[in-house]
């Protein structure tokens, strides 16, 4: 052969592996769904895995690549896998009645999709109670080119509760009793405890509290007595990851569980968090972090010296916890801690319930005051009634005057103002356009009733040292929209636990303030305004202020919270939003249903979004329990007031008594769901259908 057709032939060969390169890879990977007998060593019970296993399995992909996955029924029922997190066309996301009509008993189904996106996600079933009777595994997607996340060792560390009973025996038992499963309830020593720390008659009026709500404190995990699991051992069974000294270790964490929020540690070792649900974010470096259901967080953490290290997942109810081991070699195991002190709800994990913003208004005394849904962007008080009628320097209309006759209140005191009587039923008072410029909140008490209908000109008012109703009626309600606040004076801030205003939660978004932004020293006591130019902070804005769920580090160090997260590189472009949809967490815990907007799944009409828009999501939590929220096919970007810069997230947790905001950029057609991934309280209603209409043209 002459040295040009030798030149030639190379140079094609170069030109066909070239055109490999370039193009994507196809891939078929193969699972079964069948019966299994899961131990964990404390129980063994019947249940559901994939490829005959109760350890997951784990996918991996490369982005790039075009997957074909063979899904075989080998069950006598009907199945589904959802491959939670990923991008992909509708009709393979694997919902049954929204994706597709399922997998038939004793038949193979086959996903076709292409792989658009790298990191770690998860796959489980959608049908029934299959996932927390042990239908879940991993996938882990290598990213195209060089990793920016460089680790010596790689692993799964997947997290689950399994319980004895199966999944609809458990749901079956919740509806009978929603306290079923509670095992944390509070017993005469732990009242005897308390009378002894806050005083006997406190503590009755405490417990008198809770007892006319048919709440308990107690209540945090509505499912108890289950073993947790890492990759389906628990630790007994002791998961080990194999290590050197100084390696670099990446822990790809995935919370897998039925209804478990998980707080990880590993006692010694710092971790550093580089990617939250499959998205890499700028690297955060913490002593520990809570995952809530479906979430997956990547951390790297590095050996120092060739012991065994611990990974502790610690329930956030402190009900149960499962150790792995890091260690330099095989059969080593790492100590166990004891469970922590089990927290106890409060009045502010209540305040959705109650009808509340998730405020706390530290220095007002607002006698047991149910001040709910209020928005100050067009600031609805629907539960606060202010017995207005009798104060002080108040014109109230005659008699035959127009019964929407407002009262003047300008240059009213209302400073020490007791409203701590029962207030009239249904008041309502629309403040709409009202004037509050040069209001001092300063020292007046307050009369006993007001007209239900009456307007109000606050001018000048002096509110300091105000004491709120100890009742309200739920049909009362309070219209602030575009209320002026220029001038305002609030009361000095006293020292003290209660100091100062904490308005975490509230909605100021339309409101005036006399056009001028309130300096630092003047929103000193003011926590919880995160979005608005005041420079105020709130050690974790994504909880109520006073909310007994908010974490501390087993060592007194950092917890991660979502402020912390930062995305690596921006996503989206970033725009406003066209509109925004409030989406309320509501429920009935006694009856245990759970809704959105108080309605449920099968009652409701689905969410429209329209194709090429981007939607702000409101999520205000009315309930006393977090709630992890999925939307399916899209991405939400987190508000935590970095604009661009917002982490990216598939699962979005809220916490009782808050509010929370997200955007979606509507890039993907056809019908999706979206609902709590606590698997009861999806069953139980807590569940919608999106439709998303048009498409690209």
């Amino acid at each position: 052969m002459s040295s040009k057709s030798i030149f030639r032939t190379a140079l094609f060969a170069l030109a066909v592996s070239a055109v490999g390169a370039f193009s994507a890879a196809a891939e078929t990977y193969d699972i079964s769904v069948d019966n299994i007998r899961i131990n964990t060593g404390n129980f063994v019970k019947k249940g559901v895995g994939y490829n005959n296993s109760q350890i997951p399995t784990v996918l991996r992909f490369k982005e790039g690549e075009d997957v074909t996955i063979r899904v075989k029924n080998n069950l006598r029922d009907w199945t589904s896998i959802h491959w939670h997190g990923l991008i992909l066309s509708f009709e393979q996301d694997g919902v049954p009645d929204i994706s597709f009509v399922g997998i038939k008993p004793g038949t193979t189904h086959t996903y076709n999709f292409p792989i658009k996106q790298s990191g770690t996600y998860w796959f489980h079933s959608h049908s029934g109670f299959q996932e927390p009777d042990g239908a879940y595994g991993a996938i882990v997607i290598e990213p195209k080119g060089r990793d920016p996340i460089r680790a010596d060792r790689d692993y799964v560390v997947q997290l689950t509760d399994k319980h004895p009973h199966s999944g609809y025996k458990i749901f079956r038992n919740l509806k009978r009793s929603a306290d079923y499963y509670n095992r944390s309830q509070r017993t005469l020593e732990d009242l005897i405890e308390d009378s002894r720390a806050d005083g006997l008659k406190a503590t009755l009026k405490e417990r008198r509290m809770w007892g006319k709500m048919r709440m308990t404190p107690t209540d945090i995990e509505d499912v108890q007595g289950f073993t947790a699991l890492i990759n389906g051992q628990s630790t007994m069974q002791n998961w080990t990851g194999i290590f050197r000294a100084g390696e670099k270790v990446r822990l790809r964490l995935i919370n897998s569980s039925a209804m478990t929020y998980f707080d990880i540690r590993v006692p010694g070792l710092k971790m550093t968090v580089v990617q939250a649900d499959g998205n890499n974010v700028k690297p955060v470096v913490v002593d520990e972090l809570r995952i809530a259901v479906a979430e997956t967080y990547d951390v790297i953490v590095q050996p120092t010296k060739n012991m065994p290290y611990s990974v502790i997942a610690e329930s956030m109810g402190r009900t149960g916890l499962v150790r792995g081991t890091l260690s330099p070699q095989p059969g080593l195991a790492g100590p166990v801690p004891p469970l922590r002190k089990k927290p106890l709800l409060t009045m502010a994990d209540m305040s959705g319930m109650m009808g509340g913003m998730g405020m706390d208004m530290g220095g007002m005394d607002m006698g047991g005051m149910d001040m709910g849904n209020m928005d100050m962007g067009g600031m609805k008080m629907n539960l606060m009634d202010t017995e207005m009628a009798q104060m002080p320097g108040m014109e109230k209309p005659a008699a035959e005057a127009d019964p929407h006759a407002g009262h003047n209140m300008q240059n009213m005191d209302m400073g020490t103002m007791d409203m701590s009587k029962e207030t009239a039923p249904a008041a309502g008072h629309n403040m709409e356009n009202m004037d509050m410029k040069n209001m001092d909140m300063g020292d007046k008490k307050a009369p006993a009733k007001a007209d239900a209908k009456a307007g109000h000109d606050m001018k000048n008012m002096d509110m300091g040292g105000m004491k709120m109703p100890k009742k309200a009626d739920a049909k009362a309600g309070h219209d602030m929209k575009n209320m002026d606040m220029g001038g305002m004076k609030m009361p000095k801030k006293k020292a003290g636990a209660k100091a100062g205003h904490d308005m975490a939660g509230m909605d100021m978004s339309g409101m005036n303030m006399g056009g001028k932004k309130m300096s630092k020293s003047s929103m000193k006591g003011m926590k919880g305004m995160e979005g608005m130019d005041h420079g105020a902070s709130n050690a974790n804005p994504f909880f109520a202020a006073g909310s007994g769920l908010i974490p501390q580090a087993a060592n007194g160090g950092k917890f991660l919270s979502y402020s912390d997260l930062t995305a690596s590189a921006p996503m989206f472009a970033d725009r406003e939003p066209a509109r925004t949809i409030e989406v309320r967490l509501t429920g009935n815990m006694e009856r245990y249903i759970w809704s959105i907007n108080g309605v449920k799944m099968k009652d409701a009409d689905p969410i429209i979004l329209r194709y090429g828009e981007r939607v702000r999501f409101k999520f205000v939590n009315e309930t006393m329990m977090a709630h992890p929220m999925h939307l399916h096919g899209m991405w939400s970007l987190l508000d935590t007031g970095k604009g661009k810069w917002n982490p990216i997230k598939h699962t979005v947790n809220i916490n009782p008594g808050t509010t929370v905001y997200t955007e979606t950029e509507v890039d993907a057609s056809g019908q999706w769901a979206f609902h709590c991934h606590l698997s009861y309280h999806a069953e139980a209603g807590m569940f919608r259908r999106v439709v998303v209409v048009g498409g690209p043209a």
